[in-house]
């Protein structure tokens, strides 16, 4: 049948809809090119959920910064049921101190003596999260670790205790309970490590969070599941079998037949569909069905939840939603939002695949069938058809064969509510339309959710002055400033030294074991079309090395590798300087040196002012207003500013900034930036 739109603003069915909806579901005697038998006693796999991963390189970091009424309406579009995306799964990094892909996100222990369950923001989404959905899933794992954990060695009991004190603050501060845990994030197998892993759980009255292994990608994912037979310790280890990109290299057939023996579920815990519009989102409800279809797969996370990072970063924009603008409000949803709705609006976890009901569609395509009780949900994508395709559905063993709602989205329109289906003599007959998206269920509710009073984008402000004082309880805002986001190293908010209010300093003193190389520790804000201006700090080196500022910021790096390409001034104790731009030749790398030179009467005082002037080709170094080098250089034309420090031979020296100013060549001092006044903290004091 052809289905025709409803107007979603009316909660009726206008009668000729429904009647052709009627005559058509009817109409059997015309062959259909494929016939499905819905069978409520085949049986099936357990649904485990559809969802999205917060992490793997801080890609949340400015969601944390809009005014309240826009961050709700983005949490309300992302998680609340049966209105947007409606994700019925959340999986998060367990930060580690270390670049990840995007950027670092903060530790809970720096150190062995330190535990903090109020830094960074994981916290504040989980618990918004399950605030909106309280049947979401929550499940998490490390891409980077802090140094201290098991002396540089990741696969440690440091590391084990490092997660069972991350998961007990997630339960004893915040009132949410993990549902499942991995190893480590695409780098190896440790199969004495997983045993360790399961032991402390449990010693620690964590008997009821599952721990999958071990979430990696290629053709070996899977070759370390052979020992599950042999080793009893590891098969009572692992609940859950886990990798990542099965769209990219299914699970093997004696895996799946493995896994189906052991009674352990195949989850994907990282898929990736990196496309744009429409043929992103019906690319993804193909990637879903055919994670089923092929590799048993469960349940679903896809890397990444939403772009709240800034547009230099690597992998921007591949998400349902892009976030990155707190200081408008404005956002933006795409097409990939309504694919996570056509699943996530028609079925729950705990929910069943239907055995006998799910595969592909003989003029392309594919379908899956999720059934609860009586009741059932059919999602199917036509991507690669060619001409419309007639399906029947022959409904048997007591499900239910009432009304049928109805959503599409196609390249015209997204996820639109079409007329009802009413089956006729236990079956019903469906016409599918090519590069199209079905929800046929008989579950009720659904919505296309969405906010009329989204601001305009604007710029990022200029002038712009962050003096750093107005957070007056920084646990309150996770110890981070707005709009700054770490991409190595951990900017936290702190109080001066001298008692004069409060600074930013970088806190990670040694290297983390990071997932990814690293460059310096720096951090970035503002805007990447900015060429001609001034950015300016006062720096205070409490440990030595230097500490700097940049300017130019394009490009953070590739996902493996956090250099940036742009320019920045380094400042030492002895008030030597190094003007330098920074390239990606090398990882690590601090880039070519364009000027050096030295400040006049420099006084050993504790506090330094430090400003990069850009002015067309010409960069201009000065110490406590005083010119100290010069360079012409026309590598980088435009980007944002930043906050970097260092030392020799690699090393991370903890560094304190405070009056950040970014201006116009020559402007006027300005006043302290005004935020908006309902940017709320993530947590109350």
């Amino acid at each position: 049948m052809k289905l025709y739109p409803v107007n979603s603003l009316n909660a009726g069915i206008s009668l000729r809809n429904l009647l052709l909806a009627a005559v058509v579901a009817t109409s059997l005697s015309a062959a259909a090119d494929q016939t499905v038998t819905l069978d409520g006693n085949a049986g099936g796999k357990r649904f485990d959920g559809i969802g999205a991963v917060s992490g793997g390189g801080a890609t949340s970091v400015l969601l944390k910064d809009y005014p309240e009424s826009q961050r709700s309406q983005i949490l309300d579009l992302l998680f609340k049921p049966k209105f947007g995306a409606s994700m019925s799964a959340l999986f998060v990094e367990v930060p580690g101190d270390g670049n990840s892909t995007q950027g670092s996100e903060l530790s809970h222990m720096h150190s062995r003596q330190d535990e903090n369950y109020s830094r960074g923001y994981e916290w504040w989404l989980m618990r918004e999260a399950k605030k909106r959905n309280p049947a979401l899933t929550l499940d998490g794992v490390a891409w980077s670790c802090p140094g201290w954990v098991g002396n540089n060695n990741f696969w440690s009991q440091d590391m084990c205790d490092y997660y069972v004190k991350w998961v007990q603050g997630l339960r004893q501060v915040y009132g949410l309970n993990l549902d499942a845990i991995g190893c480590r994030n695409e780098r190896g197998v440790n199969e004495d490590f997983v045993k360790k892993l399961r032991s402390t759980l449990n010693r620690s009255g964590l008997n009821k969070v599952q721990v999958h292994g071990f979430d990696n990608w290629g053709k070996t994912k899977w070759d370390w599941c052979r020992d599950l037979d042999s080793d009893p310790g590891l098969k009572d280890a692992v609940d859950i079998l886990s990798n990542h990109t099965m769209f990219e290299v299914p699970t093997p057939a004696a895996i799946k037949t493995l896994a189906g023996r052991l009674g352990k579920p195949i989850w994907n815990t990282e898929e990736h569909v990196y496309k744009k519009g429409f043929d992103c989102e019906i690319s993804l409800i193909h990637v879903f069905n055919q994670n089923y279809i092929a590799s048993d797969v469960t349940k679903i996370v896809c890397w990444y939840l939403v772009a709240s990072t800034y547009p230099i970063e690597p992998y921007y924009d591949v998400t349902m939603m892009v976030a990155a603008s707190p200081w408008s409000g404005n956002y933006v949803v795409n097409p990939a939002l309504w694919a996570y709705a056509h699943y996530c609006q028609f079925s729950a976890v705990g929910w069943k695949y239907l055995n006998g009901a799910c595969g592909n569609l003989s003029g392309g395509g594919s379908f899956v069938t999720l059934t609860s009780g009586g009741d059932y949900s059919v999602i199917a994508e036509t991507k690669s058809a060619a001409a419309d395709q007639k399906l029947t559905f022959r409904i048997e063993g007591g499900l239910s064969k009432g009304r049928l709602c109805v959503w599409r989205s196609d390249q015209r329109e997204q996820f639109v509510r079409l007329a009802d289906i009413v089956p006729a003599d236990g079956a019903f007959t469906v016409t599918l339309e090519p590069d199209s998206i079905y929800s046929i269920s008989t579950t009720t509710g659904q919505q296309k959710g969405s906010f009329s009073d989204v601001p305009a984008a604007k710029d990022f402000p200029l002038p712009y002055y962050e003096t750093f004082d107005q957070y007056s309880n920084p646990k309150s805002w996770g110890y981070l400033p707005h709009y700054t986001a770490d991409i190595s190293g951990g900017f936290e908010i702190a109080d001066r030294p001298d008692g004069k209010g409060k600074c930013l300093r970088q806190v990670i003193g040694a290297k983390a074991q990071s997932w990814a190389p690293e460059w310096m520790p720096y951090t970035i804000l503002g805007d990447r079309n900015w060429k001609d201006y001034e950015v300016s700090a006062d720096i205070c080196l409490d440990a030595g090395g230097w500490a700097g500022v940049m300017g130019r910021i394009n490009n953070t790096g590739n996902g493996w590798g956090c250099n940036p390409k742009g320019y920045y001034l380094r400042l030492y104790a002895s008030g030597d300087c190094a003007l330098f731009a920074a390239n990606q030749a090398t990882n690590g790398a601090p880039g070519k040196v364009l000027a050096t030179g030295k400040a006049a009467d420099f006084k050993p005082q504790p506090w330094h002012n430090l400003k990069l002037r850009f002015s067309g080709a010409t960069l201009t170094g000065f110490v406590d207003n005083q010119r100290v080098l010069t360079a012409k250089d026309t590598t980088y034309a435009s980007g944002l500013a930043g906050l970097v420090t260092g030392g020799d031979n690699d090393a991370r020296n903890t560094a304190l900034f405070d009056d950040l100013i970014i201006n116009t060549v020559n402007g006027e001092k300005p006043k302290p930036t005004v935020f908006a006044p309902d940017i709320e903290p993530m947590y109350k004091p």
